[in-house]
């Protein structure tokens, strides 16, 4: 891409959108920023600074008469923009699409429905455990544009990548690529077609050649189903805690087993796993293939798996009161991820659930909420939806209008030992800016509670 020749409009103002921006003016674009809603006044005074063309309440003229279009992930392609550049063949791409290209490192790429912010932590552990330099970014919190460039062919690029980035690429080429699962999820933005989204999600693999690895659950049917459709051009490594593997990890006696070359040899007991439930052991064994797969030593691999702690926002104890314990499980943002958790966690349990909802089919938790919830606490826009199909299956269905509003339910709730878990299998723009601030303002009211007499 000769970009001093190029006038590119970056479609959203969010953290990837002003990232991109930024990494397009250093390179010597003609970029116009261009924000549908507001720009806040610290942003504003910082595009200035760096001579960066801004616009927002709006998309003008110009935004739709760029060169090439750059992409933020929030931005759905059939909002009129976007569909313009679409319908005109113009390029669009994503964020990840446009940093990739200034990227000299190895890239890892990690998605999946859930599991992929926990695997990519787990990787960046792994590595630094290793004391290998690497980057860790995407959709895990630094835009991938705002390290790219520091990213040297001595460095690993970790990047975690949602099926929104991978909508638009076509260049962008990871030497191990992963899809640790699949499950409904965001079928509100792919016209409640889960084939869409799976395709979406296979997209990972598109530019990947012999050469790469891409490492998948092999008990994923719909991982497989694709793969029959349009089988891999990469060499595939598969993990499995119910059944042996021809080229990857396996659950054998309870021990994580490396299967390679008909040989199988152990790696580490399961109950040395530092984080509890069964989809950690699959993120667990995810997390070793890959390591593996980069070329980290077994030894390093053992110790980051045996002491790795965890992510904010992800099955997080806050805070024991009472004998009652607080868990923020905020980025919990489908239906498989609220099952997972609540297995996770033992019995009894007040859940406190909704938001936005994503299109989402909760009397799939029907069995799991009879089974480990004392009551459920509905909050958001998905309250109408969580009374029709929750409350039917479970013992105790209360509603809040505001987060403080149901933790101190959840408090009165949770008398004779209960755990609280935050856990909404929503979105959460209704209420919040993300499920970062959700999740901190659920911490926050839980450690404002005081002890009942």
């Amino acid at each position: 891409m000769q970009l001093h020749e190029k006038n590119i409009v970056v479609i959203g103002a969010a953290r990837s959108g002003l990232a991109a921006a930024k990494l397009l003016k250093r390179n010597g674009a003609h970029v116009l920023l261009s924000e549908f809603g507001e720009i806040n006044d610290v942003t504003q005074q910082e595009l200035r600074e760096l001579g960066i063309r801004f616009e927002h309440h709006g998309h003008s003229n110009t935004a739709y008469q760029a060169d090439v279009a750059v992409v933020s992930p929030g931005i759905p392609d059939e909002a009129p923009i976007v569909a313009s550049y679409l319908q005109s063949k113009k390029p669009v791409l994503s964020e990840i699409e446009l940093a990739s290209r200034f990227c000299t490192a190895p890239m890892i790429a990690v998605t999946g429905s859930n599991g992929k912010t926990t695997v990519a932590s787990w990787l960046g552990h792994v590595w630094s455990s290793a004391g290998h330099p690497h980057h860790v970014a995407g959709n895990i919190g630094t835009a991938f544009s705002d390290i790219a460039e520091n990213c040297s062919a001595d460095h690993w690029a970790i990047l975690e990548v949602s099926s929104f980035q991978l909508d638009h690429i076509n260049r962008f080429h990871p030497r191990v690529s992963s899809i640790l699962n699949i499950t409904p999820d965001h079928l509100d933005r792919y016209q409640n077609q889960f084939n869409r989204y799976v395709a979406s999600k296979m997209r990972i693999i598109s530019n990947q050649t012999r050469n790469d690895i891409f490492v998948y659950w092999n008990d994923d049917v719909h991982i497989k189903a694709s793969l029959k459709q349009h089988p891999a051009s990469c060499t595939s490594w598969t993990f499995s805690a119910s059944t042996p593997v021809n080229r990857g990890i396996f659950l054998d006696n309870d021990t994580l087993t490396w299967s390679f070359d008909n040989l199988h040899t152990p790696l580490m007991a399961a109950s040395e796993i530092s984080l509890p439930g069964s989809h950690n052991l699959l993120n667990a064994m995810a997390t070793a293939l890959i390591a593996r797969a980069g070329g980290i030593p077994d030894v390093a691999i053992r110790t980051a798996l045996s002491n790795f702690r965890g992510v904010e926002h992800r099955l997080e104890l806050v805070r024991e009161l009472q004998g009652v314990r607080y868990y923020n499980d905020s980025k919990a943002t489908n239906v498989d991820a609220v099952w997972h958790a609540l297995q996770s966690l033992p019995s009894p349990i007040v859940l406190i659930m909704g938001g936005q909802d994503k299109g989402n089919d909760y009397s799939k938790l029907a069995d799991v909420l009879r089974e480990k919830t004392c009551a459920v606490i509905a909050i958001g826009k998905a309250i109408p939806m969580l009374m029709d199909q929750v409350k039917p299956h479970v013992s105790a269905f209360q509603t809040a209008e505001t987060m403080q509003e149901a933790v101190h339910k959840a408090q009165s709730l949770s008398i004779g030992g209960a755990s609280v878990l935050l856990s909404p299998a929503c979105a959460s723009f209704d209420m919040f800016r993300n499920y970062e601030h959700r999740g901190l303002e659920f911490k926050s009211a839980v450690m404002a509670l005081e002890a009942q007499s």
